[in-house]
């Protein structure tokens, strides 16, 4: 066994949006020496076995990646390489009739394989839902433990220094589930823009407007120049479009190497 595979023994674990899990105290493996499980201490949570395929170390730390993130990912791969080839296959009749026949049996093929990613589809979008309601009563349960503390150090039964360490505690789990929020509602947005009408969308010419003569500007009326506001709001309009490949840019200057871990 590899001394990377051995290096996480000893480790402390946090999921991808930081959340401290555990520390590694040993792992489980399979008759031909690969890893199986990782045995992490959770505490009071008892002794965890995590899947060794959603673990990756990183630094200090061994990082554990949700199975809703690992199962979208291959869907979104999986969805974007069966659209791209059904388009091919399209594109292929359309340049060449005599090509219709043989392009037929290949393109059952593949609508098939669309229709089965569409059905995995729907159960990834029922866990990511599933999901969304955790992490809404986790919030709900974080907020209450800081209302009371707020109301105990109010009433005079809490130091405002124990208070304020509260404070700060539950703000960083507040701040771990937006994380993770922002990224399911990113992951939905590519799974709803993953069809064939945006492929095509995406893949069409663009032609450029013909460019049209200038009329020449009489001496009494000076050619009308663009205000500034206007340029503003056109700058301001490219600038609010969507960006549904990653998540907000705070977070993306910090989770980078996040994803690069993730899509591997």
């Amino acid at each position: 066994m590899s001394e990377e595979k051995l290096g996480f023994v000893g480790k402390q674990v946090k999921d991808i949006y930081g959340t401290y899990i555990g520390k590694v105290v040993g792992i489980i493996t399979e008759i031909d020496g690969e890893i199986e499980t990782v045995g992490v201490d959770c505490g009071s949570g008892g002794l965890k076995q995590l899947p060794y395929d959603q673990l990756v170390i990183q630094g200090d730390y061994v990082f554990f990646i949700p199975k809703w993130r690992l199962d979208a990912q291959r869907l979104l791969r999986q969805k974007s390489l069966t659209l791209k080839r059904i388009k091919a296959l399209q594109d292929i009749v359309s340049e060449n009739d005599s090509m219709k026949e043989d392009a037929e049996l290949v393109y059952i093929k593949y609508e098939k394989k669309l229709v089965e990613l569409e059905g995995n589809e729907k159960q990834v979008n029922d866990r990511l839902n599933a999901r969304m309601a955790e992490l809404d009563a986790e919030a709900r349960n974080i907020k209450a433990v800081l209302f009371d503390a707020k109301l105990q150090f109010r009433s005079n039964e809490m130091k405002e220094e124990t208070y304020q360490q509260i404070k700060v505690q539950t703000e960083e789990l507040i701040e771990h589930i937006n994380n993770e929020r922002t990224e399911i509602g990113n992951v939905r947005a590519k799974l709803a823009a993953n069809t064939l009408e945006n492929l095509a969308t995406a893949a069409a010419p663009v032609t450029a407007p013909a460019e049209e003569e200038a009329p020449t500007a009489e001496p009494s009326q000076p050619a009308v120049e663009v205000a500034p506001a206007q340029q503003v709001a056109a700058a301001g309009a490219e600038e609010e479009k969507p960006d549904t490949g990653s998540a907000n840019g705070a977070e993306q200057s910090e989770t980078s190497w996040l994803n690069q871990v993730i899509t591997k």
